[in-house]
């Protein structure tokens, strides 16, 4: 009976689940855990996270392919319809879903790791790499992260956004080698994408469309304010909110100049470190 951790990725997703499959795997710590990745890019570079084994299979539906039936699953995605999870919830004797959704209800017969919904099945939990939390020296006034993926090219669609700010940027994953180019001619400093770490945790404001860098930025200090786009669904705005996170429309420039000149005295609320309560939650299902 094998492990798995299925995360979609990919050059129209980004990379927020996968960072936050990272933080539960190296937390995790299980050599036979094996990470399986909607993109066969990412799972090559995995090992440059921590993760020991990682495997690219194209799509969710090529699971079983590398997975028996019996075999346990942790899932993070939201591409399979309601009866494509039924056959997984059946397919594997151990079935965590990992969600983002506020709408979202746990089924009998899974597990669930979500923000929002609570039972005593599941874990009401956000997950952040516990080394985002702790002092950082902030010496970038003014961060912009888009995401890793920018498949539109939106930012070059936008770059009147940054008229007139000071604005250090961070290349994202997916960006096409010309388009990356282009971009880091165009800001006061810029960053690579093997450099995030350093610059999520040295970032004071940082304006960004990924949920997870909004989290690793609130955790290491940071104000975060996150950038809503139009192509990603809504699901963190609830919990955004709660934490007291301000929260903008794609590039509109007037909602952040009206935050920015906010955003120093702002309150935000603490981010609580759980990735220990995760974990110990997952080796309680997976090892039973």
């Amino acid at each position: 009976m094998r492990k798995f951790y299925y995360v979609d990725t990919g050059h129209r997703v980004g990379l927020d689940r996968f960072r936050r499959a990272a933080a539960i795997l190296n937390a995790l710590d299980d050599d036979e855990m094996t990470l399986l990745c909607s993109d066969f890019r990412i799972a090559h570079e995995a090992r440059h996270f921590g993760i020991k084994n990682s495997v690219g299979i194209d799509m969710v539906r090529n699971i079983v392919n590398i997975a028996h039936k019996g075999d346990k699953i942790i899932f993070d995605s939201a591409e399979a319809n309601p009866l494509m999870l039924e056959d997984m919830r059946s397919y594997f004797s151990t079935f965590i879903r990992v969600s983002d959704d506020p709408d979202d209800k746990r089924m009998n017969n899974e597990f669930l790791i979500s923000p929002y919904y609570e039972d005593d099945r599941t874990c009401t939990s956000v997950v952040v790499d516990d080394k985002y939390f702790g002092e950082f020296e902030k010496n970038i006034e003014l961060g912009f992260f888009f995401g890793d993926d920018d498949y539109e090219k939106d930012i070059e669609k936008n770059l009147k956004f940054f008229d007139g700010l000071n604005v250090a940027f961070l290349s994202g994953f997916y960006y096409f080698l010309d388009y990356e180019e282009m971009l880091t001619g165009r800001f006061d400093s810029t960053f690579e994408f093997e450099e995030y770490d350093t610059f999520i945790t040295s970032t004071k404001i940082l304006v960004t469309s990924s949920p997870q860098a909004v989290l690793e930025s609130l955790a290491s200090g940071g104000k975060p304010v996150y950038m809503q786009r139009k192509d990603y669904n809504k699901d963190f705005v609830k919990l955004f909110e709660t934490l007291k996170i301000p929260i903008i429309n794609d590039f509109n420039r007037a909602e952040f100049d009206t935050v920015l000149s906010m955003v120093s005295s702002q309150k935000y609320n603490k981010l609580q470190q759980n990735c220990n309560k995760v974990v110990n939650y997952l080796k309680d299902k997976l090892y039973l």
